[in-house]
């Protein structure tokens, strides 16, 4: 008796370590979303939004391509839209603002323009004010973002023989350009695309940018624009409308870009690709496998790197294997879009702003 009750403890024993073991290595399993539900919040024949962000109360910010600013909401409680949108012309006596990135802090909205003048904006409760212009015949920026509520970066096309940077370290109310002197070279035609505002990605301190036109690569900085690397991609590229338009990580190892050339939407042999390394080497995944030209990409939160969303003026696309393969959910277009949840989302296009819920 006495032997038998040690084997059973010595097994009971190991089938707790089996126990445990298999809660430390449980393994997350991706869901299958089949559809998405796109529920209106605001439709106007004059709209275009490429500019797109989520406050901390889970109200849309945008800025429009005809200088209007404007909020919406969705009631997250009860599934119910709650639409709150109240458009404002910001006016410029020199040229209409044409925004086309944007920005949130806790303290703060930031807007960008494109074009020459390039034209800043900080609004919060005492107001709107410019804080920053450019005036170089070739000042064209793109996408901005902020590390922190102190700290944050937009960047544009060159205007010398480097990507325009600008960073501010006091909370937007100034900015400086960097000098050529400690970013990296740009290629000959290379530039960005001011598509969806998701040029920029941050995790951390660690900053990723994306170029494209005639070379595609990612420039990197791991303390908030000190100092710069740049790493080659294997995307398509060389030509003035290729290379990536919207860049992703879902944390400092794992990102996703997608892009391609939007002339020639439905090629897809070369237009997304992801990293494991944090950037510093890039595979091509889903080669020959739509979807084809895209805007914005974007991981779904709390889903360990494995689902992701595309969209584009040619539809909504959904990938539960880290983009490996696609499925195609909606030919609905749209320019750019942000999660709220792992579920729900905002996105924004020509004529319209709407929520995205997936299923």
């Amino acid at each position: 008796m006495k032997n038998l009750i040690i084997v059973f403890c010595v097994l009971l024993s190991l089938f707790s370590c089996k126990k445990d073991e298999v809660k430390k290595e449980a393994i997350f399993i991706p869901r299958d979303v089949t559809e998405v539900e796109i529920g209106l919040l605001l439709r106007d024949s004059t709209l275009n939004v490429r500019a797109l962000e989520v406050i901390k109360n889970q109200e849309a910010f945008f800025a429009t391509s005809d200088g209007r600013l404007g909020n919406a909401s969705i009631n997250l409680v009860d599934n119910q839209l709650v639409s709150s949108v109240a458009p404002n012309i910001l006016k410029n006596d020199t040229i209409p603002n044409n925004f086309r990135a944007i920005a949130v802090t806790n303290k703060a909205g930031f807007l960008l323009t494109i074009g020459s003048p390039a034209l800043l904006y900080k609004s919060n409760d005492l107001g709107i004010e410019l804080v920053y212009q450019e005036n170089h015949e070739k000042a064209f920026y793109d996408a901005m973002d902020f590390w922190n509520d102190k700290e944050g970066i937009a960047i544009g096309d060159p205007t010398g023989d480097c990507l325009s940077i600008i960073i501010t370290r006091d909370g937007g109310n100034t900015w400086t350009k960097l000098s050529c002197a400690i970013l990296p070279k740009t290629k000959k035609d290379e530039a960005a695309f001011a598509a969806s505002d998701t040029n920029i990605a941050i995790v951390g301190d660690e900053t990723w940018v994306a170029t494209g036109g005639g070379a595609s690569r990612i420039l990197y900085s791991p303390n908030k624009g000190e100092t710069w690397e740049v790493f080659n991609t294997p995307i398509v590229q060389g030509d003035g409308p290729q290379g990536m338009y919207s860049l992703d990580f879902y944390d400092n190892k794992n990102g996703f870009a997608i892009g391609g050339d939007y002339t020639k939407a439905a090629d897809s042999s070369a237009n997304k690709i992801r990293t494991a390394d944090g950037g510093r080497t890039w595979q091509l995944v889903a080669k020959n496998q739509s979807p084809g030209y895209r805007s914005c990409v974007q991981y779904i939160p709390g889903r360990e790197a494995k689902e992701l969303v595309a969209i584009g003026f040619k539809g909504i696309d959904y990938s539960n294997d880290a983009g490996d393969t696609w499925k195609h959910l909606s030919d609905e277009g749209f320019y750019t879009l942000r999660f709220v949840n792992d579920s729900v989302a905002y996105a924004a296009g020509n004529k319209r702003i709407a929520k995205l819920t997936f299923r």
